[in-house]
């Protein structure tokens, strides 16, 4: 709206901040237009995101053709969980499974009617589905299909974990694979991924293809395997990979062997200093981790020729991802996953697909409860619950775009039963847990998280802060999931006339934030046209002159960081003049 003040014709235009839902439901741009893609989720169990190294054909055909995410994250590091929140879009705390097994978890606590698939499946997709589901899947009845697969060929409980020598449910029949040469988990899979992708291909439906590999989660075949280190079970390799990394040293970073636990809570002070013989297994384990990742690293390219062959590439989005990371001697953990540090809650993440830039890399934290909401936007799907994550598409268009929110960690120990609830912002991990104890590591300053700084006087302010944050994150849900800081961007500007309808700018653009978060804002950037086009300290008005502006329809995007933490993008838009006005045409 254009307000007249007397002495000069100033624009103010009050633009309300970008809300969360908004990501939510953000949708390719091109989605109305072209045709709907089909959807490829290859998913891996248990491998951290430093191993992507050693997967060429992911790192060309993937990251090369997408966006990798450098902090990706899960938000509940436990196989079961994950995947229940990666088929909901929520928190453990909204689907209920809260572990692998019963009581707390497993296939049969997650309500398979409501899912991504039945969605999907409803707004006109074929869905498929190949290897792992949900833990403990098939152990009442193998013979079952959960609702909304189109088509179903899972592994199958107790033989999940085999890498040879394993049963599928193919639609309902029973497929036993002898323990073979031919017959490796991943090579199987891989086949009848690419098998379906050329059958759906020739269809009029639009697909959508879920393919979880075992790999490179430690084989749970019924005897101790002849390459397993002693107390140790570890992946398979295919036999042609074997032995391919026995080069490949151990990552030692300064959390390994962590020499004072003090400090932590007492689950993880029982642990003790590592042997040379737990770091052989360590060291042995990890090699065959990056040797089993081979025969997924060639599943994927062939994923992406089948998809090429048939057409489909160019329309498919592509989602490469993890359950959940793994320990390897930080904090002394020789292996495990369901502890809040770092190398169990972060995961690789890659999209690619139209739409998506090619090559790049983003640094906002994402979360898997993002990758339903992403999935509906690109399908127009409709979900049957409330979602707690966002679409990272603006994300991914948007190296500049934060959209402010907390993630909150969960997760639960077996022996002794203690559960936790953890926030991860950028720079700050906290956690509680419920027999009182508390951690806080600033990883800004100590990305290992070595020191934990709960307690210590000089951090009571923020430990204090982020844990009524941590408050609103254990039970919220859907919105509420999603707070960001209350800022909105206020412009004023002189207008000039535009033959296209709207008032253009004409003259520099001030901008200030406004709102109750104001005083918190430490700094600000303001892009522009994909480019940083001013700064300022503080929450002053900062003016961009008209000249730094490309011509036509503008989208500002103020990235405000704020003292607390949070980084936040408050966009709003304006129009700029081809260009000077005459005076006559102000107003």
């Amino acid at each position: 709206m254009v307000l007249p003040v007397p002495g000069k014709a100033i624009a103010r235009i009050a633009a309300a901040a970008l809300a969360l839902g908004c990501l939510a439901a953000a949708a390719p741009a091109s989605a109305s237009a072209a045709p709907r893609p089909n959807v490829v989720v290859i998913e891996t169990d248990d491998q951290t995101a430093n191993t992507l190294w050693a997967m060429p054909i992911v790192q060309r055909e993937l990251a090369g053709r997408g966006v990798t995410f450098e902090n990706s994250f899960v938000s509940y590091s436990l196989c079961c969980p994950s995947r229940a929140t990666f088929l909901t879009g929520q928190y453990a705390h909204n689907h209920g499974v809260f572990d692998n097994v019963l009581p707390f978890g497993s296939f049969y606590k997650l309500d398979s009617t409501n899912t991504l698939p039945v969605w999907l499946q409803a707004a006109g997709y074929r869905t498929m589905h190949v290897g792992k589901y949900l833990n403990r899947y098939g152990t009442r009845d193998p013979l079952q299909v959960p609702p909304g697969w189109s088509d179903w060929h899972a592994l199958v409980d107790p033989t999940t974990y085999s890498y040879f020598g394993f049963t599928t449910n193919d639609d309902g029949r029973l497929t036993h694979y002898p323990p073979t040469p031919a017959n490796y988990s991943t090579d199987v899979l891989a086949r009848k991924a690419t098998d379906l992708i050329t059958e759906a291909s020739r269809g009029p439906r639009p697909f959508f293809l879920w393919t979880a590999f075992l790999a490179p989660h430690f084989s749970l075949s019924p005897f101790h395997e002849r390459d397993d280190p002693p107390g140790f079970h570890t992946p398979t390799p295919a036999p042609q990979d074997r032995n391919r990394f026995a080069w490949a040293p151990l990552p030692r970073p300064p959390s390994f062997d962590e020499a004072d636990l003090s400090d932590k809570p007492t689950e993880i002070q029982a642990y003790p200093r590592l042997s040379d013989s737990i770091q052989s297994a360590i060291r042995e384990n990890y090699q065959q981790e990056l040797e089993t990742l081979q025969a997924v690293d060639r599943a994927v390219g062939r994923i992406v020729d089948t998809l090429q062959r048939t057409g489909q590439l160019g329309r498919t989005l592509i989602i490469f991802t993890s359950d959940n990371g793994y320990f390897h001697g930080e904090h002394r953990i020789p292996r495990e996953k369901i502890v809040p540090y770092e190398p169990a809650i972060r995961v690789p993440l890659i999209v690619s697909g139209p739409g998506i830039p090619q090559g790049v890399r983003r640094p906002q934290l994402v979360s898997n409860q993002d990758l339903a909401p992403t999935i509906l936007a690109a399908t127009g799907a409709r979900p049957g619950r409330v979602e707690d994550g966002i679409s990272l598409y603006p994300l991914m268009r948007h190296g500049q775009l934060e959209p402010g929110r907390d993630l909150l960690i969960e997760g639960l120990y077996h022996v002794p039963f203690v559960t936790f609830a953890a926030i991860r912002t950028n720079r700050w991990f906290y956690a509680e847990y419920s027999d009182g104890q508390r951690e806080l590591y600033d990883l800004l300053a100590d990305p290992d998280e070595l020191v934990n700084r709960d307690l210590q006087p000089a951090y009571a302010a923020i430990e204090a802060d982020l844990a009524r944050r941590l408050a609103n994150l254990r039970t919220c849900s859907g919105a509420s999931c999603l707070v960001h800081p209350r800022l909105h961007a206020a412009l004023r500007f002189r207008p000039g006339h535009s033959p296209a309808g709207p008032a253009c700018v004409a003259s520099t653009v001030h901008i200030r934030l406004r709102g109750p978060d104001r005083s918190d804002v430490a700094q600000v950037e303001v892009y522009a046209g994909g480019r940083l086009v001013a700064s300022s300290d503080g929450g002053r008005a900062i003016a961009i002159p008209r000249a730094r502006l490309p011509f036509g329809s503008v989208r500002i995007r103020p990235l405000a960081y704020l003292s607390d933490d949070r980084a936040y993008t408050v966009p709003t838009q304006v129009r700029t003049c081809r260009a000077p006005p005459s005076p006559g045409l102000a107003r």
